[in-house]
């Protein structure tokens, strides 16, 4: 846990917009391996499971937030004010579909190279490489879009 928390957690706030969902998700990962205790072959194989199992746990959280969105005449205010805003480029980040925001926080905000995204998604080396290209232009026009 020691180890791994702080990355984990960078990752799923790259598909959750609360830092509480993200400390949530990364406690169920870890729950997980403690219960199911999968066999892995090396520390290498054990990081891969982990940084897949908090991506897919981020997203499913993601997708059932989307599902009970409510309109904003019925939301609560939180006590204590609103939530720290993310940077402009996170928040763009985070809005970028799954398989681009992943590959995209993996490369840049985890200081991974192409091969060992490929290694932990368990996708080909061109789909990382075809993913961050098609992820920085998707970015970029994001980011020019709020900039105008």
């Amino acid at each position: 846990m020691d180890t791994y928390s702080r990355m984990l957690l960078r990752i799923a706030m790259t598909r959750l917009s609360s830092p509480a969902d993200a400390e949530d998700a990364v406690q169920e990962v870890f729950l997980k391996l403690l219960t199911a205790r999968p066999q892995f072959r090396d520390e290498e194989h054990e990081k891969a499971w982990l940084i897949r199992a908090t991506l897919h746990r981020a997203c499913d959280m993601a997708r059932a937030a989307e599902r009970r969105n409510l309109p904003l005449e019925n939301a609560e205010v939180l006590p204590g004010g609103a939530p720290p805003e993310p940077s402009p480029i996170l928040s763009a980040v985070q809005a970028l579909p799954a398989k681009y925001s992943a590959v995209i926080h993996l490369y840049y905000y985890g200081g991974y190279s192409i091969k060992e995204i490929s290694k932990l998604l368990q996708i080909p080396v061109p789909t990382v490489g075809t993913r961050l290209s098609r992820g920085r232009e998707r970015l970029r026009q994001l980011l020019k879009e709020d900039v105008e």
